[in-house]
């Protein structure tokens, strides 16, 4: 039994970047993507139907476009140091992403998460189609994953944690004990239990009774 549990967002939380716009910026389609991304990250737009329209743009990308921007991913400061930390202390630590598997793999066997989820993109004969393959990974999905695995580590629920930044992270934390806005928009900033404005991971820790 796991003591408690700390499930993150990934893109502009775990991550600096913005996945899909390092992609899209491969593609040339750069604009059209980030303005359907705010959109969707400011509860304007479904989420499904963002994805789907953003992923649409990087059709005929080569399989290799993810080995090409994986350098220019950036790990949010304070994040090896969290995770390092909360397992220390019988904890796990897990995200859970609107984003993309054949980017957060690497990454998360890297900083050694407990647990990870993703959406996954389509591939035929080593192009991108532009499709997606499998469940969509939206506001519901993020919360029935943060659930499904509190059941796994058997953790209750009150004593869950959700790190996030945009509409698509409301449902997972209106269900968990502790809901954290990371530098978050609007309407997280309204839901949130406790805001961290400050680019540091490292600033949850205090929260948690881990320091300070």
């Amino acid at each position: 039994m796991a003591r408690f549990l700390v499930v993150l967002d990934v893109d502009s939380t775990l991550i600096e970047n913005e996945v899909i716009e390092l992609l899209a910026e491969v593609a040339g389609t750069l604009p059209l993507v980030a303005e359907i991304t705010l959109s969707a990250m400011n509860g304007e737009l479904d989420f499904e139907q963002s994805l789907r329209a953003r992923a649409a743009t990087l059709a005929g990308l080569p399989e290799a476009v993810f080995a090409e921007v994986a350098p220019r991913i950036v790990v949010t400061d304070g994040v090896p140091e969290m995770i390092a930390a909360v397992q220390d202390a019988g904890g796990r630590v897990a995200v859970v992403s609107g984003g993309f598997h054949e980017v957060l793999d690497p990454v998360a066997e890297q900083l050694g998460l407990d647990r990870w989820r993703a959406n996954r993109l389509e591939i035929v004969d080593g192009v991108l189609t532009g499709g997606l393959v499998g469940p969509i990974i939206d506001a519901r999905a993020k919360a029935d994953t943060l659930r499904e695995w509190a059941g796994e580590f058997d953790v209750p629920l009150g004593q869950t944690v959700a790190v996030g930044d945009g509409a698509n992270d409301l449902e997972m934390m209106a269900i968990t004990g502790l809901a954290v806005g990371f530098d978050a928009k609007a309407p997280v900033r309204d839901e949130a239990h406790v805001l961290i404005d400050v680019r540091d991971m490292s600033q949850l820790l205090p929260l948690l009774g881990l320091r300070g």
